[in-house]
This record gives C-alpha cells, structure tokens and sequence, in this order.
C-alpha cells in the first residue's frame, strides 16, 4: 500500500460513487481511493471462496503498445519470453532493472505481432510507460490508458455463470483472453485473476464502466456473491502465495529470490536485467522466499524478523495475514538459502516469538484451471 503526498489528491475510478453507496471502507492504494472492503474481509474473502466476488481493479495500469514489431520490441524489454505464448493469449512477466531487480511485474496480452497490451500496477504504470516510451524505436506507439479505461475481477466458483448472465465469452483456457463487444463497446475478457479461484479481468473503457459493474454486481447477488474489496483480494493472494510489488518483488527483489524463475525467458538473446540475472542463477540467491504457516496463536505482518530453531535471524517477513480459509496465521518471507522446507522457525510478532512451519506456497488449493 502506498501512501500518496498529502500534495497529490488521491485519484478515484469510475466507480467510487458506487462503492461509496454501498459503504465501502477506502484506502490509499497506490495513489488511488480504493475499496478496503464493503461487509468485512473475511465474508468478502469467504464469498469468493465459495461463490463469487467482484472487484473493482481500475487502479491498475493499463497500456497499449502497437506498430511493426511491437511484439518483438516488448520481448527484449520484459523478462519472459512472448514467444512462449500465442495470439489471444496472456503471460505474466516482469521488467527488471540493471541489477536485476524488479521494476514492476506485469500481465501481458499479446493481440498479435504488432499489437500488445500490458497491465502493470498502479503505482508503478507511469514508470513502465515512461521506460518503454523512452525505449520505443519510430513506428511503435506507447498508448497509456490509465486513466481512460477501467478493469473489473469476477472471481470464484460461480464466476462462469455471472458472465454467461451478461452473454460475454467464457469458453477459454486459463491466460486467453478475448475481444467481444458488451452493448456496443470493445471489452476485454480473460480468464486470469489474483485469487486462485476460477475468474476473469474484463478491461472496458470508463464510458460503459459503471453499467458493466451494475451488470455483473446484479448477476453476482443472484448467484450468491456480492462485491469484493482490496482487502480480501489481499488475503486470497496471500493464501495463493502471489506476490505483490513492494513487497515480494521489488527493485532490490529479484525474480530469482522471489522464486520466479519459470517466468524468465532464458534462452531470449537479451532483456533488462538479463546479465545480473544470470549470474545470479549461476551463483545462487542470498535469500529465496518461502511460505511460513503459523503453528501457534497470531497474526504475522510485513517486515517482521524471523528466527531459526536455534535463535539466528534468517530473514524477514514480505508479507503476513490471517488466512480465512484455514483460520490461521501464514506469511510469505525472504529466507536465507539454508532454511528448507519443514524446518521450523520462529516469527517476532511484537516481541512476541510465534511457531511456523516452512512450507511451499500455495497455502490452499488453487481453482484456477
């Protein structure tokens, strides 16, 4: 969560009307007034869980990059390999720095070899767009959409059935995506998401936002679901063991101490951080993230210490929560190499020494295909 400058309002979506009339709790969310949550995290992070939740993501970036080549100019920007996937598909990716740490992680859509859409996050967009634009050859268009267009999450079990409501396509396989129209205008659906449930991201520009949220909030209560705030869209990360920008991944985070490497493209010839990243491979991490599942009563949170069996600090929690499906405490941390999985260790909750297991992520079953 960052927290905008009291200089600089807080920017606000489409929908903040809608979220205000339902009384949500707002927050600062990378420099946006976004819903925490509307009837309480664990009921919202429950009902995705089990049904279905709708989020309103507008906050994040949203770019459109096109012209001859532009396929090829973003494989040599990001870490994965676009060649890895095809048209009508979508990728997660990252884009480092020189170092090889992590600038922002991202969703790819790749419409085509001239065509490519990305999602960064909201704090992080102006940034991806002003490194691509700075990096862009004549002839490809860096088109920042941030603030023209909106994303809506509709997340769970019965996310299928919210769509099919609104006749919008649902017949893909997990990371594809399609264009189809919703009352006259483009939208974008694919079937992705950042809970672990079965879910689609529908981008749509803000002029037919508000009427899209309406529709799938209507058919979302009729199927026993409702919307769904940031809070609990934290929490079901958390559960999945996702990482979140400034947190798992940052820019002296790499992908490789965040366990990311199956989203490196590593035969690629040359992306940004390729150097530092594969001397890092070559070496080996000084720290690798890992999952800690609580075994006694309490609530890990970021940037906790934590311990080994035998008193030594071997890290630092990343991020922490109480995990609503399993009723317990789980963290993700940054661990020294020589922490393994089973090892029990210890978490510093405000002087207070709480038993963990190390384990590997996700914490829960993932629905996702």
């Amino acid at each position: 969560m960052d927290t905008a400058s009291q200089a600089d309002p807080l920017r606000r979506t489409p929908l903040h009307d809608r979220h205000a009339g339902l009384g949500a709790t707002v927050a600062d969310f990378g420099g946006w007034d976004m819903p925490i949550e509307y009837t309480g995290t664990v009921a919202e992070h429950t009902t995705v869980r089990q049904s279905v939740g709708i989020f309103d993501v507008s906050h994040m970036g949203k770019v459109a990059i096109f012209g001859s080549g532009a396929a090829e100019f973003v494989n040599t920007m990001l870490a994965n390999d676009l060649d890895r996937i095809g048209d009508g598909q979508a990728q997660y990716s990252l884009l480092c720095n020189a170092d090889g740490g992590v600038i922002d992680d991202v969703i790819v859509y790749r419409w085509n070899d001239d065509g490519i859409y990305i999602v960064p996050n909201a704090a992080n967009s102006s940034t991806v767009v002003e490194i691509l634009q700075h990096a862009a050859p004549d002839g490809i268009t860096i088109d920042d959409q941030q603030l023209t267009h909106g994303i809506i999450a509709v997340q769970g079990p019965r996310s299928r059935a919210v769509l099919d409501d609104l006749e919008l396509p649902t017949a893909m396989d997990y990371m594809a995506f399609t264009m189809c129209e919703w009352r006259g205008t483009p939208v974008t659906v694919c079937r992705s998401g950042y809970t672990g449930e079965l879910g689609f991201e529908l981008i749509a520009p803000n002029t037919v936002l508000t009427d899209l949220w309406d529709a799938l909030l209507a058919a979302a209560e009729s199927h026993g679901g409702g919307p769904a705030g940031l809070g609990a869209r934290d929490t079901l990360r958390t559960e999945m063991g996702y990482p979140l920008h400034g947190h798992e991944l940052a820019p002296d985070i790499t992908p490789i101490q965040a366990r990311l490497g199956w989203a490196i493209g590593w035969d690629k010839p040359d992306f940004m951080g390729a150097q530092a990243l594969r001397a890092e491979r070559e070496q080996g991490p000084s720290r690798i993230l890992r999952g800690l599942l609580a075994t006694g009563r309490g609530i890990p949170r970021a940037q906790m210490t934590v311990r080994d069996a035998h008193g030594q600090i071997v890290g630092e929690t990343t991020s922490g929560t109480f995990s609503p499906t399993l009723r317990q405490g789980i963290a993700l941390a940054l661990l020294d190499p020589s922490v393994a999985e089973g090892d029990t260790v210890s978490i510093d909750v405000r002087g207070r020494e709480l038993p963990c297991v190390v384990t590997k992520p996700p914490f829960v079953d993932s629905h996702v295909r």
